[in-house]
């Protein structure tokens, strides 16, 4: 038997101590969430970035392949990607473009806001049954009596019934019935009317501007790294609604912070930023992919939630099972695959042609999913 050293005995105990030391002890990680942790990561940590997102540096390691990465890398620059990330279990896997450039948003405005409800939905400041009517909100000619018993829980599923025309365009407020022919809460449409009214809603019940709510409750907190307050602010055409659009302008590395907020529903290293029933209750699904409106969209892959688009029916399967995406015009993308513990953002910067359709970054979003397994 051989004898143990000082120095051998030293060293054992050492080992056990690191052995029987929680993982969710160490620097920057938290209890971990519904989805699973990659491949050599304890299913108990859970990583979030500091300054900089730390970087896979081999993707075969966690059962990617970089070979089939690349190939996503060769057809983005077909498109008009300017910059696109993949994120898995908090560490960038896939990465491509200047992920530091600042634009805008577009629709994906929307997915943000509901995420900023939820503080102020927890905290009984927005109570979501309140009708229009009872908040006081109106437009130019007046909404029906019918349109005003809408809730802030109609608009935030889309399903107001209220046609009155938005300030800005981007819809499906062309396919819309005529006006006071739906009772809300019944008919899922997607309308600018609805999303802007939220915005109105939003400043109006907390006090506060939506940006300053944007800054204070999840940019700062999240160490959003491009993020700047003075670049934000209304628009749209105040003679054709009151309700204005809230763009916002993010970098993609921020899209994804963004999205990993949901991942980790609605956790930040310890920290709340969005409350876990509400990050659930805004990526589920409110309107199932067959009762999507008009028609045209129940051949696609979504349902709808609360201002999230969310896989429903066939497509719900794999790692797209529980999966859900904000997206917006001309190619702006925040996607989250619990599945997969992966988020993957997109963006393209608006001008000229430049444009990415939503098949063509399912595309890409499939490249990457593909890429899992070596060999195959």
């Amino acid at each position: 038997m051989k004898r143990l050293t000082i120095a051998g005995f030293l060293a054992l105990l050492l080992g056990v101590a690191c052995a029987t030391t929680p993982p969710s002890a160490a620097p920057g990680s938290a209890p971990a969430s519904r989805a699973a942790a990659a491949p050599g990561l304890p299913a108990s940590v859970t990583i979030f970035p500091g300054a900089e997102w730390e970087r896979i540096p081999d993707p075969s390691a966690v059962g990617y392949c970089a070979d089939k990465l690349d190939r996503v890398t060769e057809r983005a620059k077909q498109l008009s990607t300017t910059a696109m990330m993949a994120v898995l279990s908090g560490r960038v896997l896939y990465s491509y473009g200047d992920v530091t450039t600042v634009s805008y948003l577009a629709s994906v405005r929307k997915s943000v806001l509901a995420m900023l409800f939820g503080k102020y939905v927890k905290n009984g400041t927005i109570r979501l049954n309140k009708t229009l009517a009872e908040l006081g909100i109106d437009d130019h000619g007046g909404l029906l009596p019918s349109e005003k018993e809408a809730t802030i829980a109609d608009l935030l599923g889309a399903r107001s019934g209220v046609y009155h025309q938005a300030s800005n365009a981007g819809d499906d407020l062309a396919s819309a019935p005529p006006r006071g022919s739906q009772k809300h809460g019944t008919y899922y449409l997607y309308s600018n009317w609805d999303f802007n009214a939220l915005g109105t809603i939003f400043e109006q019940e907390t006090k506060q501007g939506i940006y300053d709510a944007l800054e204070n409750d999840m940019a700062r907190p999240i160490g959003m790294r491009d993020f700047d307050r003075a670049s934000h602010r209304r628009s749209g055409d105040a003679t054709r609604s009151v309700h204005l659009a809230y763009h916002m302008n993010f970098s993609t590395r921020d899209m994804a912070r963004i999205g990993y907020v949901m991942l980790r529903e609605g956790q930040w290293n310890g920290r709340e930023i969005v409350p876990r029933d509400w990050a659930r209750r805004i990526s589920s699904v409110v309107t199932p992919v067959q009762e999507m409106n008009p028609d045209r969209h129940r051949k696609g892959p979504f349902g709808y939630g609360y201002l999230w688009w969310i896989w429903d029916g066939p497509a719900a399967t794999g790692a797209y099972e529980g999966a859900y995406t904000g997206q917006g015009a001309v190619g702006q993308f925040i996607t989250v695959l619990p599945r997969r513990d992966m988020v993957v953002v997109h963006k393209t910067v608006p001008g000229g042609d430049r444009s990415v359709s939503g098949a063509q970054y399912r595309e890409l979003l499939d490249g990457v999913l593909n890429s899992q397994g070596c060999g195959k």
